[in-house]
């Protein structure tokens, strides 16, 4: 019987740009190139990575987020009602050399699902992919709301969050629903805010904005929990959470304990792609609250710096979580993607390969003794 994702070896979804594509989407913003012209650069891209994430013996197969600028605006900006637009202000990424541009979402009308948003995206990877499984990766619902809270959604569309929130995850059952059709078995939702509100100063923010952190992941969970309540059977839904992601820096610090309860236990997902990649990240004992039968993923790999870790300190940390979760409901990955923008992080592509074999192999170790 087909092993039901998340897998041993797996990874969040985004991977470096190739040169050539990155050269053909400025191209195209600069008025160079047709947007055909850059289609066909995006799936050479994509059928060349396929082919090498295969090759390396991963499962778990993505085309790289190679056709998104954003990992959350491209999706989100496509759902009518909504817009993103560039905040006047800049995000405080620890570690950048630069001032971080924010794009932030607002909704402006009634959160509607119009047309498929990344179905055609998804049916060119499943044609491209000849022995993994096709994974597709969607902002969650919860990122029409992290960063603008109640001050981004106009009042005079949505007076009551309730009936906000009964849209929006109606249009993310209709986009399910469209992606079940073309095939999909493999959905992960990229979510950034559970890890976010384990950081006391994000925190604090919510509450100067009138947002209140205790209740926001509740219902996050509630509102996920209806976005997926139509999904086929066969069909593997994962979370992604992590604390920031851009050109290698990082947003948020803090151990998963405040959110661990409701997240592990109560969210209706198959598996947890868990960042662990760094102290900022806390220990494995909130992993205690898992639900029985679900995984998690352990994001012990970082996709922020090139030093390659060892196999024997991937087995340590692995065995430091079997303290609180079956081996055989555990799984390596990176901590987040390469490329969580079209940026891309801070290493080669022939480090990110070297990581991802290195995910492959001590893997191995854990369906060995799983």
């Amino acid at each position: 019987m087909p092993t039901r994702p998340p897998f041993a070896a797996d990874h969040v979804g985004s991977l470096l740009r190739p040169a050539a594509l990155r050269d053909a989407r400025l191209a195209f913003k600069r008025g160079e190139l047709t947007r055909d012209a850059l289609t066909a650069v995006e799936d050479d891209a994509i059928r060349d990575v396929v082919k090498k994430q295969e090759a390396i013996g991963l499962q778990s197969v993505t085309d790289g987020e190679f056709r998104r600028d954003w990992w959350h605006i491209d999706f989100l900006e496509r759902l009518e009602g909504v817009e993103a637009r560039r905040d006047p202000t800049t995000a405080s990424f620890h570690g950048a050399d630069e001032a971080v541009p924010v794009l932030t979402v607002t909704v402006t009308g009634r959160v509607r699902h119009v047309r498929p948003i990344f179905v055609d995206a998804f049916r060119f990877l499943q044609r491209s992919v000849t022995t993994g499984t096709a994974k597709l990766t969607i902002p969650s619902p919860a990122m029409l709301h992290l960063r603008g809270g109640r001050p981004a959604i106009d009042r005079t569309v949505y007076p009551d969050l309730d009936e906000f929130w009964a849209d929006v995850a109606a249009a993310y059952r209709a986009e399910i629903a469209a992606l079940a059709a073309a095939g999909c078995t493999y959905l992960q939702l990229d979510d950034v805010s559970f890890a976010y509100l384990c950081d006391p100063k994000i925190r604090d923010g919510f509450i100067a904005r009138g947002d209140d952190p205790e209740a926001a992941p509740h219902t996050y969970i509630r509102v996920i929990n209806e976005a997926l309540r139509d999904r086929p059977a066969n069909m593997a839904v994962t979370i992604h959470t992590c604390r920031g992601n851009f050109k290698s820096t990082w947003m948020a610090s803090g151990g998963y304990e405040p959110v661990a309860e409701a997240l592990l236990s109560e969210l209706d997902v198959d598996g947890y792609f868990l960042e662990y990649d760094t102290e900022r990240a806390g220990g494995f004992e909130p992993l205690r609250f898992l639900a029985k039968g679900k995984k998690v993923v352990l994001g012990l790999v970082t996709s922020k710096s090139p030093e390659l870790e060892s196999a024997d300190l991937l087995r340590r940390r692995i065995d430091e979580a079997a303290r609180f979760v079956p081996r055989g409901n555990l799984c390596l990955s990176p901590q987040c993607g390469f490329s969580s923008t079209h940026h891309g992080n801070a290493l080669t592509e022939a480090d990110q390969w070297a990581k991802l074999a290195r995910v492959v192999g001590v893997a191995e170790t854990l369906k060995r003794h799983a």
